[in-house]
């Protein structure tokens, strides 16, 4: 019988399960035998595989997490990884390769795909949203579901103690969370690392809010955002140089009530976000996502990313989909805007 691997690199979040338990299902309905591969691209070099059956993949659907772990790598692979990688694949019989996750796996995928002529398929995984060549990746809507709510519950504190409450979100490159979470929960400002900030403007916002009778604010921020005249910086290194995050929401609650006198609280959310069970939605999306990409295998399709489009699932070719990252969509963002202040 043909094999299928699978196998979710990178940060995990909510949906995975969804996409391993339609792969097997839709898999073993073709024909197919499915290999789960343990903790990403780990799993292939070192050789740690287990069978995917219906008996193991039932009752995952509503677990965050993955079953089959996860580990981060960021690329190029080393020549002997590389090495471990077609070995393995060729000891286990596997025919395919689905790759579940975001940017750095997919570039890997990419990478074996095109260099060592690896039959692998990919599918879109990012709380960021920031894949190109799909609208939405799976992971986005709990976070921001799950920002939203955190947003909602701020806002009975900020509001009884009239304070000025920012909350620092996800988003390192880019800003989708922090605006869709800021539309839905009703924030005062939105700051996204797609637009550098003037921290006068922020404060002139809220001292304008204070002049008409409202004693509090909600700003909902990106991780990643750059304030203009401050550098932020991690250890020896500038925020741009460095993969880690420094807390800008810190920073930007401490300039606020610096330069407004008003009091000022910071929280953040941080891995709350990519935790806890996926939204109906991201079910959905993952178990579409699961069928398609077998779909692609069937139909010997490889190189390619499952994609959603207009509600269709379709696929692009990987290449396209990490050859830069989505952006906040314009329009969107000035719809935010509408309700600053």
């Amino acid at each position: 019988m043909r094999k299928i691997g699978i196998l979710t690199g990178g940060v995990d979040c909510p949906g995975l399960n969804s996409v391993i338990r339609a792969v097997v299902r839709k898999a073993m309905d073709e024909g197919y035998v499915v290999t789960g591969i343990k903790n990403g691209w780990n799993g292939l070099i070192e050789n740690d595989m287990r069978v995917l059956d219906l008996r193991v993949t039932s009752g995952i659907l509503d677990r965050g997490g993955t079953i089959l772990g996860t580990s981060r790598i960021i690329p190029p692979l080393e020549p002997e990884k590389i090495a471990l990688i077609k070995e393995n694949f060729k000891r286990n019989g596997i025919d395919a390769l689905i790759a579940v996750g975001g940017e750095d796996t997919l570039k890997i995928a990419l990478s074996l795909y095109k260099e060592e002529g690896l039959p692998v398929v990919g599918v879109p995984k990012s709380i960021d949203n920031a894949l190109s060549g799909t609208d939405y990746a799976f992971g986005f809507d709990t976070a921001v579901n799950i920002a939203t709510e955190c947003i909602d519950r701020l806002h009975t504190t900020a509001e009884s103690h009239h304070r000025i409450m920012v909350i620092e979100v996800m988003g390192l490159h880019t800003g989708w969370i922090a605006v869709e979470a800021g539309i839905a929960g009703g924030a005062h400002y939105t700051l996204i690392p797609e637009h550098l900030v003037q921290i006068e403007s922020v404060c002139d916002s809220i001292r304008n809010r204070h002049r008409h009778g409202k004693t509090f604010s909600i700003i909902v921020v990106s991780e990643g955002t750059q304030i203009e005249g401050y550098e932020r910086r991690v250890g020896d290194h500038s925020l741009s140089e460095s993969p880690r995050v420094g807390n800008v929401g810190e920073l930007i609650a401490n300039l606020i009530e610096e330069k407004t006198g008003y009091e000022t609280r910071v929280s953040v959310l941080g891995h709350i976000q990519r935790g806890g069970t996926p939204t109906a939605y991201d079910r959905i999306i993952g178990t579409r996502f699961g069928f398609k990409a077998v779909e692609l295998i069937v139909e010997n399709k490889f190189g390619k990313m499952v994609s959603l489009h207009d509600n269709k699932i379709k696929y692009v070719d990987i290449e396209d989909a990490v050859r830069k990252r989505k952006t906040v969509d314009r329009e969107l963002y000035e719809t935010a805007k509408v309700f600053f202040g």
